[in-house]
């Protein structure tokens, strides 16, 4: 039972759909850590697009066993369901003192699906100070329908995330979140390594729903960014609303009548 996976709950779910991505501070035993950092030392085998994961990685590799961590096998669960296909995976690592910032980007051409959407797992198997340039983000950033780097020109928005985690450290990504590794400044070299998942089954319902109605769950959708500007920050609410209303099956759900209000279809004219 140990190894049983551990499904997100409805607030942690919630936080996801509002933020964009999803944190799991030091869930890989420090022993796979160990491993992972020789391993992604020496690349690992490439993965053809669309594989489903059960084929894709052996019993034994790092990536099996990384996807076998309890905590990481519910939350990716919960996010895409049973059966995903690989889209691909890296191996991404700074030098020290070396590589230049990348541009603030999405990992995907645009991306217009309302219903469904790949996660990434950033796996970084190693403590990853300030220094070290980890993953800076944008909080709710992933459902501003963008272009990959259209984004890039942008620096240092409000409320931005530069990643500083203990190590085996895993965080899920929507696939359209705004990030971009920063530069490395330490004398450290530093490992992230991430797979991208696709979805086969409808994201419904996916996670352990027994505290789907508790208050904390809207609080959590009704979140506010600093980078967000006053007037079309609140579209942000109403694509978290249209998410939520798919992932619940619930097509009456709303965060102050975002939605319901331009719902509206009259069929016949008033007298």
């Amino acid at each position: 039972m140990d190894n049983e996976p551990i499904l997100l709950d409805s607030v942690r779910m919630a936080r996801f759909v509002a933020r964009g991505s999803l944190r799991l501070d030091a869930v890989v035993p420090a022993d796979l850590n160990a491993e992972a950092l020789t391993a992604l030392a020496q690349e690992l085998p490439p993965v053809p697009y669309g594989t489903p994961l059960a084929q894709a990685y052996a019993p034994d590799s790092l990536p099996a066993r990384l996807l076998a961590v309890p905590q990481v096998a519910g939350a990716l669960r919960s996010l895409v369901g049973p059966g995903p296909l690989v889209d691909h995976h890296a191996v991404h690592v700074r030098e020290p003192r070396g590589g230049d910032a990348q541009p603030l980007h999405a990992d995907a051409i645009i991306d217009v699906r309302p219903d469904a959407f790949d996660v990434q797992l950033m796996y970084y198997p190693q403590e990853v100070t300030l220094e070290m340039g980890g993953t800076l983000s944008v909080p709710g950033s992933h459902l501003r329908r963008t272009n990959e780097t259209d984004t890039g020109r942008y620096q240092n928005l409000r409320g931005q995330d530069r990643l500083v985690c203990p190590a085996g450290t895993v965080v899920f990504v929507h696939h359209g979140l705004w990030h971009g590794g920063r530069r490395n400044d330490s004398d450290t070299t530093r490992y992230m390594f991430k797979i991208r998942f696709n979805p086969t089954v409808r994201q419904r319902l996916l996670w352990d729903t027994a505290d789907l109605h508790d208050p904390r769950v809207r609080a959590e959708l009704d979140v506010h960014f600093p980078w967000y500007e006053q007037a079309t920050g609140r579209l942000e609410r109403y694509q978290r609303t249209l998410l939520w209303r798919e992932l619940t099956g619930d097509p009456d759900f709303d965060l102050d009548h975002w939605v319901t209000r331009v719902s509206n279809r009259p069929q016949e004219a008033t007298a």
